[in-house]
């Protein structure tokens, strides 16, 4: 049976996004070590001893779900410096989340953050064919919900007690997304945010 996702690269001015492989191992350690973002209760970002766990999870869910991770780079020195992910993909209703993102402390507001999720975006609403794209975060949080509002997402709602975490607490999850109809304002809002970077 034909995949609807791909394995794609997806190439920009400030990054490059590319399949994930077991061998990307070592460089998303390194990627999630600048900031020792597994210690932020609220995400699932792997620790160096995690990671090869969280790899095959998301290989499982390309083989057996339809899915799509990736990791991401920043162009200029080809480094790891972040991951993501297309999953909770349906063919037949046109639709995908992006989630499980991470990028290293040292990049988060920058250029890149914007262009990987421009290049994303574009991939799904211009050559998937796309009606939306969800993007779910904790309610907790706030630095991932006003990344996302800033993209133009819509929040849909919220769902209570939707996740049990890894600490046993319950996660809340923000739901967005965006239509197909918002794409173009969308594109216009990354790109003119890029073009001043």
């Amino acid at each position: 049976m034909a995949r609807w996702i791909e394995p794609v690269t997806l190439q920009g001015k400030h990054v490059l996004i590319e399949p994930m492989s077991v061998a990307h191992r070592d460089e998303i350690a390194a990627a999630a070590a600048d900031g020792e973002l597994w210690k932020l209760w609220y995400t699932s970002v792997p620790s160096a001893q995690a990671v090869e766990g969280w790899i095959a999870t998301a290989l499982g869910q390309r083989d057996d779900a339809g899915a799509m991770p990736f990791v991401i780079r920043r162009a200029e020195d080809r480094r790891v410096i972040g991951a993501t992910r297309y999953f909770n993909t349906s063919a037949e209703n046109r639709r995908l989340e992006i989630g499980h993102t991470f990028y290293s402390l040292s990049v988060q507001r920058t250029a890149l953050n914007t262009e990987a999720k421009l290049l994303l975006l574009t991939h799904a609403f211009e050559s998937l064919k796309c009606i939306g794209v969800e993007l779910r975060t904790h309610f907790m949080n706030h630095a991932s919900r006003r990344a996302i509002e800033r993209l133009g997402a819509k929040l849909d709602g919220v769902l209570r007690s939707h996740q049990v975490m890894p600490d046993g607490s319950l996660r809340d999850t923000c739901v967005y997304s965006i239509l197909a109809p918002e794409w173009p304002a969308v594109r216009n809002n990354l790109a003119f945010r890029l073009s001043r970077a």
